[in-house]
């Protein structure tokens, strides 16, 4: 295996060497941006189907570590990190907050180690660019550039780890009417105010789910792939027909999702 990666290592610096590739060269740490991304997500992609094609998934995962190395060796180029440092500073950060696995520290369960790993994240923060004067948040370092479903689920996640929480599913759900029930009120010519309620309304559905202790992103991407498969059986039902969707009426159109619905649930019986 440490032949296999040394050999990636020094197919990444032969890419980037003088006479590499011309492409490669020409990119820095902010062009890649949009690649790395791209490759998380169809690592994302691949673990939906990770049991049916496993080759996929680590073809994936190779993709994306090749990203890894590609930031590291530009970084070793400009002289300020290189690979021993990516790996270094992820090493020790996994031995400083298992303590519960290398020190003294006891967890009894998922739920404890959570709470010591915001700890000590907080800790580390406080150690850090924060001072005394303006000490740091338990918030800090939740990246602004998340998308904002996955960045609400951070916040609120931290939040909790403290006990700023709702007791009970019920009291969650209420908060959900609360927010439709603003949302209602709001005035339909100030589209300041209709975001702002919207946005609340999302927010707290999205709190259902974490307070669930489900994945919010993986049950949106969920809901997704439902919608978009009824959805194509809609426009395939339609064809069937001679019609098509954008000539139907809106009484027609909701009969039609719910004869698709119905046999989507017979479907999966």
């Amino acid at each position: 295996m440490s032949r296999k990666f040394e050999d990636l290592v020094a197919l990444q610096q032969r890419l980037l060497a003088p006479g590499g590739c011309p492409w490669d060269r020409q990119q820095t740490h902010e062009t890649l941006r949009t690649y790395l991304i791209e490759e998380a997500y169809e690592v994302l992609d691949a673990l939906d189907s990770a049991d049916s094609d496993p080759k996929k998934l680590a073809e994936e995962l190779g993709d994306l570590l090749l990203q890894i190395l590609f930031h590291a060796e530009l970084g070793r180029l400009a002289g300020t990190f290189d690979l021993g440092d990516v790996i270094e500073a992820i090493y020790l950060k996994m031995v400083r907050r298992h303590p519960h696995v290398f020190g003294d520290t006891e967890a009894r369960d998922a739920a404890a180690v959570l709470k010591n790993w915001e700890q000590i994240k907080a800790e580390e923060r406080r150690g850090g660019e924060k001072s005394a004067a303006a000490p740091g948040s338990l918030l800090d370092g939740v990246p602004h550039s998340m998308p904002a479903l996955m960045r609400a689920h951070q916040l609120t996640r931290r939040a909790a780890n403290v006990g700023f929480d709702w007791e009970t599913p019920e009291a969650v759900l209420e908060k959900v009417s609360e927010e439709v029930r603003e949302l209602h009120a709001a005035p339909p010519a100030d589209r300041e105010q209709l975001e702002e309620e919207a946005g609340d309304l999302l927010f707290a559905a999205m709190n259902v789910a974490r307070f669930l202790k489900l994945d919010p992103e993986l049950a949106l991407r969920r809901a997704n792939d439902k919608f978009e498969t009824r959805f194509r059986a809609m426009e395939q039902e339609a064809e069937r027909s001679g019609r098509k969707l954008e000539n139907a009426s809106p009484a027609e159109l909701d009969a039609l999702w719910e004869r698709v619905k119905a046999a989507s649930r017979e479907t999966t019986r």
